[in-house]
């Protein structure tokens, strides 16, 4: 699967929660309440995870996978990772663990 498809693909499965498809930091996203916990870029899609989380941790496992710096000028989101568009649950459970996480900041 691409990365195309598969973002769309996450956004369809995290809609039932209020996840809607918006542009933000130049890319497309998936947000809730206009905050984004996971975008698009290339071939590859970022999730908020919370630096420090075990989410955050077991994602930067994922071979490929790295903080996302979505100005390309080094300096990273460190609450963000970037992950492959991989098959299989990898990347529906970083989006969920994305969504609850940001559900339970905002309250």
């Amino acid at each position: 699967m691409d990365a195309e498809s598969a973002f769309n693909s996450l956004a369809a499965e995290l809609s039932p929660a209020g996840a809607v498809t918006a542009k933000m930091f130049g890319a497309r996203a998936i947000t809730l309440r206009k905050k984004a916990f996971a975008c698009l870029q290339g071939d590859a899609i970022a999730f908020k995870l919370g630096a420090g989380s075990p989410e955050h941790t077991r994602a930067l496992t994922i071979p490929g996978a790295g903080l996302w710096d979505p100005s390309g000028l080094g300096r990273p989101f460190t609450d963000w990772v970037l992950a492959p568009a991989i098959d299989g649950p990898e990347l529906s459970g970083l989006a969920e663990a994305a969504l609850t996480g940001l559900a339970a900041a905002l309250g």
